[in-house]
């Protein structure tokens, strides 16, 4: 009888102030691991040494790497979602279409070594199912493309799909080759997405 593999959902969420500061320790401790060291070196000791607290207080939360690592990817989606969304203010669709365009580069580029190993790792098909609702991009992106100043698509739809595509694929590729002049990506990104729009 085989065992089942360790669950990626963490064990209890915290609720006591001193408990969501431990928590975010930890999810915290566990980018800097990656970062420094990457996937390959991160694990439960070496994440529960880096937070200074013990690996029982670890698996209080944690039942094991996998959904320690699923957690730091939903936090990473959740703080580019928050971002994203003031695209929402925006005064037109173009202004909303900056915003995104931006808000896809700084996540990408504040920590592009955190950005870049966690793109590879959300890319397995169990940890995209997992982290796919914590990002709510394309539900921004769709509801922009009906203002009224952005060229009507045919299927609007499709064309939500195509340009969340275009998004991630010209930004991740940038962060994969270290490029560093983000104003000029975001001009690029935002240049082909206006470019689709009219085409």
């Amino acid at each position: 009888m085989s065992e089942s593999p360790p669950s990626l959902h963490p064990r209890k969420k915290p609720v006591q102030p001193r408990a969501v500061e431990t928590y975010a320790c930890m999810l915290e401790a566990a980018a800097q691991v990656i970062e420094q060291y990457g996937v390959g070196a991160f694990n439960t000791n070496v994440v529960a040494e880096r937070a200074g607290v013990s690996i029982g207080s670890l698996y209080q939360y944690f039942p094991g790497k996998d959904a320690l690592l699923i957690a730091l990817m939903r936090r990473e989606k959740e703080r580019f979602g928050k971002d994203a969304a003031a695209a929402l203010e925006a005064s037109d669709g173009r202004a909303a279409l900056v915003h995104l365009v931006g808000a896809a580069v700084r996540h990408q580029f504040e920590r592009p070594e955190l950005a870049r190993l966690l793109d590879v790792e959300e890319a397995r098909p169990e940890a995209e199912r997992e982290v796919k609702a914590a990002s709510n991009y394309r539900e921004l992106l769709r509801a922009t493309l009906d203002r009224p100043d952005l060229p009507p698509q045919p299927d609007p739809e499709v064309a939500t799909d195509h340009l969340a595509a275009l998004v991630r694929l010209l930004v991740d590729d940038a962060g994969a080759r270290g490029e560093s002049d983000t104003a000029r990506l975001e001009r690029r990104v935002l240049g082909a997405m206006l470019g689709y729009l009219n085409a």
